[in-house]
């Protein structure tokens, strides 16, 4: 198999964290979305949504989207587990994963498409091409700002975003904090939760080893 990745990107980012917490090597291919090669007609066969990560399977077959590539993951390696084990937890860490997706990655997202000059087109990522809207950005500013405070009260009495132990939630979350560097917007000094486990997660290996800057 191979991973088509680009690790400025967060969604790439969160498999290649969750691929070497696992300790996998798994063969690489870099699709430089500064020099939108995502929108080949070469890549197009590997993914017609034109997006990264997609992971190819030895048969030929493709998964996109990077929840699904580390579910497949989780189950080929289910050590260290990152997924949970029992269905209560495996519930939990998927309503935490998708919590850190929607309400933190997402809005950073829209604050950053919709105002970066490169992105004049580009609103969205995939196929099709969308204007800016800067109330768009406004709007996921604000909502990641309101993303750091929340998460710093939901880790008041919990070292993980999931519970006691790390979890795929929790590589979610890290990216979605750390790219919230691209529209300047970093933990304040009053969000001590959220600084001690930002900085705790930092420290990780995958976290280093992924690091685009």
């Amino acid at each position: 198999m191979k991973l088509y990745e680009f690790n400025a990107a967060p969604n790439a980012r969160r498999v290649s964290m969750f691929i070497a917490e696992k300790g996998l090597d798994i063969p690489r291919v870099e699709i430089n979305l500064g020099e939108r090669a995502q929108m080949s007609d070469e890549y197009a066969k590997v993914n017609f949504f034109r997006q990264i990560p997609a992971l190819e399977l030895d048969d030929g077959m493709v998964l996109t989207e990077s929840s699904a590539i580390c579910l497949y993951l989780e189950r080929l390696h289910p050590e260290p587990c990152l997924m949970g084990v029992t269905p209560l937890e495996q519930a939990q860490i998927l309503m935490w994963d998708r919590r850190m997706e929607q309400t933190g990655q997402m809005p950073v997202a829209d604050a950053f498409r919709n105002s970066s000059p490169f992105f004049q087109g580009r609103a969205m990522s995939g196929p099709d091409d969308f204007e800016q809207i800067p109330a768009l950005a406004e709007r996921g500013r604000i909502r990641a700002e309101r993303f750091f405070e929340r998460l710093d009260g939901f880790l008041a009495d919990r070292p993980f975003v999931a519970g006691e132990s790390f979890s795929v939630a929790d590589i979610t979350g890290f990216v979605a904090v750390d790219f919230a560097r691209v529209i300047k917007l970093r933990p304040g000094p009053e969000l001590v939760n959220l600084t001690r486990w930002y900085e705790d997660i930092g420290s990780r290996p995958s976290a280093v080893t992924t690091s685009a800057r």
